[in-house]
């Protein structure tokens, strides 16, 4: 039996301390998601507090079709999502060009992020353009570079093609190498 399938029937099971153990495999996660979409630490609480609401309530509707922490990772980005809407907050930017992946449909574009962040300068730097980005490229830089989940799982949160992440990554990418160039006043 996989820790997934364990954690969720000790939950359903109503075992004490199953959902707790759940909360804490799965809390960052949430928070990362939630905090880089919304921005604001009262709301993200709150939010994530929703989150695992609807976990709990729903939990019985998940279907092992992906990891738990996906499906966790899904709950998290739709209520984050719907609370934007709720606050009239775009997504993305208005520039950004939501129509079919194009020949940026690519992650590997030379930028090492990993690099760039080698010192408490640089990283400082990183987070305030990152914080700059829109609510969907600051999620996904944060699910990918940060939370280190694949393009195919980010997808099946977002709910998006893989094709349209790996262009939101490659374009958050390139809006991060170009803030940092000039911030640090070097060339990537």
């Amino acid at each position: 039996m996989t820790d997934d399938q364990d954690i969720v029937e000790q939950v359903l099971a109503r075992r004490p301390g199953a959902f707790e153990r759940l909360i804490a495999r799965h809390q960052a996660l949430v928070w990362h998601m939630v905090f880089r979409m919304v921005q604001h630490p009262e709301d993200a609480r709150e939010l994530c507090q929703d989150v695992f609401l609807r976990v709990h309530d729903r939990l019985h509707q998940y279907r092992f079709e992906s990891s738990l922490a996906t499906w966790i990772g899904r709950v998290a980005f739709s209520v984050a999502a719907r609370h934007l809407q709720k606050k009239k907050l775009p997504l993305v930017s208005a520039d950004e060009d939501e129509g079919e992946a194009s020949l940026f449909d690519r992650i590997g574009d030379g930028f090492d992020l990993e690099a760039a962040t080698l010192d408490d300068e640089r990283m400082a730097h990183l987070t305030r353009a990152i914080e700059r980005l829109p609510p969907l490229q600051r999620t996904l830089v944060t699910l990918f570079h940060l939370d280190e989940l694949g393009i195919a799982d980010i997808a099946r949160i977002t709910d998006l093609p893989e094709g349209t992440v790996k262009n939101y990554l490659f374009r958050a990418r390139h809006r991060l190498r170009q803030t940092l160039e000039v911030s640090l006043g070097v060339t990537a």
